[in-house]
């Protein structure tokens, strides 16, 4: 208890010259990827004349709306050296929880609470499992991957709900002075995630369970309490992305969110958080996800065929990978 009062009460800067050095690094990272983000959007407003316009600007913000909002709960994750694979599956399930309570006549104040409990237990699951009982994340949430989306098939029994509650489908397709909910939502996430993550005593845990979880252990760190929140946060994360994209759909598909967990990864990874821990920022999984957004966006005006998107797509990932593994090795940390 007394390492914490240290901890909340010293500037963390001052601490911790590695912490800083981090910070400096996820600054430069993050320049990096928005650097890659002007250049596309230069290259794409010359090749596509209406890429540049207000109203397509506002269709990729909502495009990548549940992308981001998923990556923003994978950053807590992945920077403690985690992972969470059932992201995309927990969507399915969330979108199938809050719809069929809106078919059965429940407004939509208690449907949307309802829908975001289920994935705070859904992480609550992943994070006992990898916290509580030591299993790997890659192996809890690959499983939880499955039975998940098995869970939404039998739910739904193999076909589309829909829901006709309009205070639903205003989460997903409203409009406030001017500005989509999906995006007003994103953003909201993104404000209350950077807050968590850089000026509370949680986000400094965060990174040093993620740095060096002995090294936390011995601080005085609740390194398993803080493994189990990140997975929570993920859940919820991925809940209220499966709220803004059934509500936009007006309904519940079986197969809704599958691919996701790779695109929210691969902006994550892009914003420059290492999969090896201890590294990373929301600033940048935002940027990695509007990359990726804008790339489909650009793509899809040039009339390029989707079946060249995804190859673009796929070799993007492997880039994104490729500059975690250099990021590691110059930081010294992972294998030379």
């Amino acid at each position: 208890m007394e390492t914490t009062s240290v901890i909340e009460a010293a500037p963390p800067d001052r601490r911790d010259p590695r912490r800083r050095l981090r910070r400096r690094g996820s600054v430069a990272d993050w320049l990096g990827v928005l650097s890659a983000l002007l250049v596309l959007v230069i290259v794409f407003a010359i090749a596509a004349p209406y890429f540049f316009t207000v109203p397509n600007l506002l269709d990729i913000a909502r495009q990548i709306a549940v992308t981001a909002v998923l990556g923003a709960g994978l950053t807590f994750v992945i920077i403690t050296a985690g992972i969470d694979l059932s992201v995309g599956s927990a969507v399915g399930v969330t979108a199938f929880v809050a719809v069929s309570l809106s078919l059965h006549g429940v407004t939509a104040l208690v449907a949307l609470p309802a829908a975001l409990a289920a994935g705070v237990v859904v992480g609550l699951v992943n994070g006992v499992l990898v916290a509580g009982l030591g299993l790997a994340p890659f192996i809890v949430t690959l499983a939880a991957l499955t039975y998940l989306r098995g869970v939404t098939y039998v739910g739904t029994g193999g076909t589309t709900l829909f829901s006709t509650d309009l205070g639903y489908a205003a989460v997903g397709s409203g409009v406030v002075l001017g500005v989509p909910t999906p995006v007003l939502v994103m953003v909201a996430v993104f404000a209350i995630g950077g807050y968590l993550l850089n000026r509370t005593v949680f986000g400094r845990w965060v990174f040093a369970v993620g740095g060096n979880p002995e090294a936390a252990r011995l601080a005085g760190i609740p390194v398993r309490r803080v493994l189990v929140w990140v997975y929570v946060l993920s859940g919820l994360c991925a809940a209220i992305g499966g709220v803004i994209a059934s509500a936009r759909l007006q309904s519940s598909v079986p197969d809704l969110g599958t691919g996701y967990e790779l695109s929210a990864i691969a902006a994550v990874v892009l914003g420059g958080t290492s999969l090896m821990g201890g590294r990373g920022s929301l600033t940048g999984t935002f940027l990695g996800a509007a990359i990726m957004g804008v790339l489909v966006n650009g793509m899809t005006l040039l009339d390029v065929s989707s079946f060249y998107q995804q190859i673009i797509q796929g070799a993007v990932i492997v880039v994104a990978v490729a500059l975690d593994r250099l990021r590691s090795r110059r930081a010294g940390a992972g294998p030379a």
